[in-house]
């Protein structure tokens, strides 16, 4: 059964300035999701599964479909406030979305196979998905999971500090823990993160990094139906409360519910947040266009 991938859509992009998912970035108007799709095409994934508003639907159908048809399997979910449980109601005034184990969740009606889920607008590079295909493929544990560890220094910024989640493995390559890394910066030839105090702290460069690209069993949605009502009797009043991927996965591993391998990629990652992070993607995919990685015309 190959694997299926799983695009968080649904944010609305206001740091941005518009919807950024399918912003043109490649030289014949192609998104960052189009080369999510041709790399996990090429991996030997199956099905892609679109998390979007319902409102962001046709933008999304017209961009798609056409050009997927015949290539990999396209389903949509959305992702709205008043998906809840039976028994739950929206308070009045919620504008913000749920989060991102709210966003998988609403997946589960379409997805039946081992999966990869992953941001919209994050370039996670061709070794990524090798890499989370064969794990997907080849585990044999409902109970196992994943997530793909980039190397600090191909996740830096040329423009100013990161956060970074930096984790820690056990001796089997298991995740223990991911420390909130708030301030790293790039010093000449060196890499520092540096405290609320100002002071630095020097740092290898090959630390392993979560960019949030993860691989899951079916098995998940169970554990995130029961969590979300969980979160939901403690805090569907709070109107910025929002239930994370990472904090369900690292309550999974506390319980003993579920291990994470931590696969290693050298693939550089690159992301568009501000737009003036777009004319440094086009740069970086231009490169990657010229060097063989990736066709001109992606979707000929």
């Amino acid at each position: 059964m190959k694997p299926t991938l799983l695009i968080l859509a649904a944010g609305m992009g206001s740091r941005f300035g518009g919807l950024k998912q399918v912003e043109p970035v490649g030289p014949n108007g192609e998104a960052i999701i189009d080369y999510t799709i041709f790399d996990a095409i090429r991996a030997g994934f199956g099905k892609v599964v679109f998390i979007i508003r319902e409102s962001f639907a046709d933008a999304f159908r017209e961009k798609f479909d056409a050009k997927l048809k015949g290539k990999i399997d396209v389903e949509y979910v959305y992702q709205e406030l008043d998906n809840l449980p039976e028994g739950f109601t929206l308070p009045e005034g919620r504008e913000k979305p749920w989060g991102t184990a709210h966003a998988i969740l609403v997946a589960k009606d379409v997805i039946h196979e081992p999966f990869c889920a992953l941001n919209a607008d994050d370039f996670y590079g061709r070794e990524a998905y090798s890499v989370m295909a064969n794990f997907l493929s080849t585990t044999k544990s409902e109970s196992e999971y994943s997530m793909v560890g980039y190397q600090l220094k191909n996740t830096l910024s040329e423009f100013g500090s990161v956060s970074r989640g930096v984790c820690s493995v056990d001796a089997a390559n298991n995740l223990e823990k991911i420390v909130e890394t708030t301030k790293i910066v790039k010093k000449g030839n060196s890499v520092v993160s540096i405290e609320e105090d100002g002071s630095e702290h020097p740092m290898t460069g090959n630390e392993s990094v979560s960019m949030n690209l993860w691989g899951f069993m079916p098995s998940i949605f169970q554990t995130l139906e029961q969590k979300f009502i969980e979160f939901l009797k403690a805090d569907i009043d709070k109107p910025k409360s929002e239930m994370y991927i990472p904090s369900v996965v690292f309550e999974m591993i506390g319980e003993k519910l579920a291990t994470v391998k931590v696969l290693e990629a050298n693939s550089p990652w690159f992301g568009v947040t501000y737009k003036e992070d777009k004319p440094y993607v086009v740069e970086k995919l231009r490169k990657l266009i010229d060097a063989g990685e990736y066709p001109e015309k992606l979707w000929d």
